[in-house]
């Protein structure tokens, strides 16, 4: 296992526990925590992601909000990310 992996589930548990916590704390987003402990799971457990599609489709409402919500935050990334910068091509490669 890679340390990059065990970063992402450690953090994913981090954030399930949060949630958990949530639930019976009012200082946390208890369902908010756990939706993002699911996102983060998501991408190394399959019991995650086919909960979240389980989720997505029991409330397409919250799903749309959530795609915008994701939406924006991508734009936002590629705002603040490096200007210009694409990947280097290979002298011999041809361009696509």
């Amino acid at each position: 296992m890679t340390a990059k992996r065990i970063a992402t589930i450690a953090l994913g548990w981090a954030f399930l526990l949060l949630g958990v916590a949530g639930l019976v704390l009012p200082i946390l987003q208890g369902i908010l925590f756990i939706v993002i402990g699911l996102l983060i799971l998501s991408t190394e457990y399959v019991w995650a992601h086919h909960l979240l599609r389980r989720l997505r489709e029991k409330f397409p409402s919250a799903a749309r909000r959530a795609d915008r919500a994701g939406g924006r935050a991508q734009a936002w990334l590629r705002r603040i990310g490096p200007s210009g910068a694409k990947p280097e091509q290979k002298a011999d490669s041809k361009p696509e």
